[in-house]
């Protein structure tokens, strides 16, 4: 069975860290102390967006068919792909009002698709506002 590296500790939230390689053909194995690349390190649904959106050829209006969600929203996990890789968007969307209004957005799609459920949606939207 083939899972995935877990790059956040289950029992106190810290980054993971990889220790021990092996050969998948030999017996080789390699211990020490080895870092994983950013895109590693997303989450499932950042990392369905971004093989969309290189799919795509960065197309937007082909990202938004591929993956059923409207322009803001394509814009919003660009947006937080981006920061998630440790990159400053640019315009600081999170303090204007047209960027509180994307992330609303975003947060009610999500709700409509099933992602998150309604109790979610609330804390995210409270969250928005403070």
């Amino acid at each position: 069975m083939d899972y995935k590296m877990p790059h956040r500790c289950p029992v106190c939230d810290h980054e993971m860290q990889i220790t021990k390689l092996m050969c998948t053909h030999c017996p080789t194995k390699i211990e020490g102390e080895f870092s994983t690349c950013k895109f590693c390190k997303l989450p499932a649904e950042q990392l369905i967006f971004v093989e969309a959106f290189i799919k795509c050829r960065g197309n937007i209006k082909e990202v938004e068919k591929e993956l059923g969600i409207s322009y803001p929203t394509v814009r919003g996990r660009l947006d937080s792909v981006i920061e998630a890789l440790g990159y400053r968007v640019e315009g600081e969307r999170e303090k204007d009002s047209q960027g509180e209004s994307l992330r609303r957005q975003d947060i009610l799609e999500a709700l409509e698709r099933g992602e998150i459920s309604p109790e979610e949606a609330a804390r995210q939207m409270r969250k928005e506002r403070s």
